[in-house]
């Protein structure tokens, strides 16, 4: 049904009538799609329909400052987040270490290298069915498409970056070096998200850029060109160019 239901149809299926099944199916179908149409259903209603779908969101409804704190925390980060924040302190902690197996000083550092990719990997996990034990839930609410993605990103961001300036700080490596890469990256994985969905993004990005920059700088034992000062303006229109494709595919992600 390309346009909206009749008043009349939408009347006589909130009450229940019997109409022909073409119809029937037809309005069901639209309604899914269709947030005026629901609105409008809302508001023919029987009473009884009303009281009663009242009545379940009461119950689903949290009680008490803790779940209500539980329920706020639950729009942006995962129930794994904390073990995942260990891990991320651990993989900036051997970043550290290999500082001393990279010549080249602070320029070729294993934070400098490994910095543009511990947010993907914090995104892939903030939205991966595996580590989320309320994902299908998650997944099935109304807000779960680009807000909830970007919410998630801003949150494991927030919880990265300070993990990545302090290593940075005790590594020598600026954050002039790796920052703009970092959100550029996290814009890039965020795009690809759209196609192929967030999970497989990540690692997609996070193994693209092992073989191509942490690679190859392990072996030259050099800072990578795409990490040097005078890339930043490459990395800034990668930025604006993945954020503008996140923007305008932003219905994509609510079919994740």
């Amino acid at each position: 049904m390309t346009e909206h239901p009749s008043a009349d149809s939408i009347a006589r299926y909130a009450a229940g009538d019997d109409l022909p099944a073409d119809v029937l199916w037809a309005v069901e179908a639209h309604l899914e799609t269709c947030e005026t149409c629901r609105l409008r259903l809302a508001d023919v209603a029987p009473p009884q329909v009303t009281a009663l779908t009242a009545a379940v969101w009461a119950g689903l409804e949290p009680t008490g400052t803790p779940a209500r704190r539980r329920h706020r925390l639950a729009r942006w980060a995962t129930p794994s987040l904390p073990p995942w924040l260990a891990m991320t302190a651990f993989v900036v902690l051997a970043a550290l270490s290999l500082d001393g197996l990279l010549p080249g000083g602070s320029a070729s550092s294993g934070v400098l290298l490994l910095a543009p990719i511990v947010p993907v990997l914090g995104v892939a996990a903030a939205w991966s069915r595996g580590m989320d034990p309320a994902h299908e839930l998650v997944v099935s609410t109304p807000r779960a498409g680009l807000q909830l993605v970007l919410r998630r990103t801003f949150a494991v961001l927030v919880a990265v970056l300070p993990v990545l300036l302090a290593g940075g700080w005790l590594a020598g490596a600026s954050p002039a070096y790796w920052l703009l890469p970092c959100l550029a990256v996290t814009a890039v994985t965020l795009a690809l998200g759209g196609l192929i969905g967030v999970r497989r993004a990540g690692v997609a990005a996070a193994s693209a850029w092992a073989v191509l920059v942490i690679g190859p700088a392990v072996v030259v034992g050099d800072v990578p060109g795409v990490l040097a000062p005078g890339a930043a303006p490459v990395w800034a229109a990668v930025l604006v160019g993945g954020a503008a494709a996140v923007f305008f595919r932003s219905a994509a992600y609510g079919r994740l």
